[in-house]
C-alpha cells in the first residue's frame, strides 16, 4: 500500500507537522504609530531588551517610546541601555528610524516600508540591508541586495544600519542531527525525500527506472491530489532563448 504525498499530508491541515509553532515566538515585528510626532518632529526611545526569537533569523530589540513599546530587527552596533529615536528629525545613526526622504544616499538601511505606516516589509532578515541610490519628485529609488532597484514613497519609514545576525549561513551544520533540530525548532520537515527515489507505489515519479522520472513532469490541470507533482499549471517549458 502506498503512502500519502507530502503535499498531501500538507493539505490535511491537521498535525503539528506543517503548523508554524508562533507560541514559542516572542511576538511580530513592527513600529511606533505614525503619527503627527513622527511627521514633524521627534520621538525617542530606549532599549530595554535583545534577545533571540525562533522565529526570526535575526536578534530583536525591544524599544520603549515613553510607554509604548515595540519589537523590531536589532541593527548592529546597538546594545540595551542605548537610546533610539523615530521621527521626522531623527539623527542619522544606527537604530534610529526615519523616512526615506531625510536619509542620505549611500546609506545603509534595513527594515523599509512598502507603504507609510504599515511596518518593516523589505530586508527583515539577518545581515540584510538596502542602500538608497536617487531620489526624484516624491519617490527614492532603493537598490536590494538583489541589485533590484525598486522605488517607493519618500515618506516611507526605514531603520538605519545592517540587521544583525549576519553570516549565519557561513557555518556549516556538519551533521544532519544539527539540521534536525534546526528544522524542528519551527516544525519543517526533515528529511524530505525526492520523488524518484522512491517506489512506484509511493509517488508517480518513483519506479525501478533509477532516478529519472519516466514521465512528463506536468500533471494534468484537473489530476487528483497524488498526481499534483512537478511543474503545475507550467505556461511553458524548456531553456529560454
Amino acid at each position: 500500500m502506498g503512502k500519502n504525498l507530502i503535499q498531501q499530508r500538507r493539505g490535511r491541515g491537521k498535525g503539528l507537522r506543517y503548523k508554524s509553532p508562533s507560541h514559542r515566538f516572542e511576538g511580530s515585528i513592527s513600529y511606533r504609530k505614525y503619527d503627527d510626532t513622527e511627521k514633524n518632529g521627534v520621538t525617542h526611545g530606549k532599549i530595554i531588551d535583545i534577545f533571540h526569537c525562533a522565529g526570526h533569523s535575526s536578534p530583536l530589540m525591544k524599544v520603549d517610546y515613553n510607554g509604548e513599546r515595540v519589537l523590531m530587527s536589532a541593527p548592529e552596533n546597538v546594545y540595551v541601555g542605548a537610546s533610539v529615536s523615530t521621527g521626522h528629525n531623527s539623527e542619522i545613526k544606527d537604530g534610529n528610524i526615519l523616512p526615506l526622504s531625510k536619509i542620505p544616499e549611500g546609506t545603509s538601511i534595513c527594515c523599509i516600508e512598502t507603504n507609510p505606516g504599515e511596518g518593516p516589509s523589505y530586508c527583515r532578515s539577518g545581515g540584510s540591508f538596502a542602500k538608497i541610490v536617487g531620489k526624484t519628485n516624491g519617490y527614492v529609488d532603493i537598490k536590494f541586495p538583489s541589485k533590484k532597484i525598486k522605488t517607493l514613497r519618500e515618506d516611507c519609514r526605514a531603520l538605519i544600519g545592517i540587521v544583525g545576525g549576519g553570516g549565519r549561513r557561513d557555518k556549516p551544520f556538519v551533521k544532519a542531527g544539527n539540521r534536525w533540530h534546526k528544522m524542528g525548532a519551527r516544525n519543517k520537515l526533515y528529511p524530505q525525500t525526492s520523488g524518484v527515489a522512491m517506489n512506484a507505489v509511493d509517488h508517480p515519479f518513483g519506479s525501478g527506472r533509477g532516478r529519472h522520472k519516466g514521465k512528463p513532469t506536468i500533471p494534468p490541470r484537473f489530476a487528483p491530489p497524488g498526481r499534483n507533482v512537478g511543474k503545475l499549471h507550467a505556461r511553458r517549458t524548456g531553456v529560454r532563448k
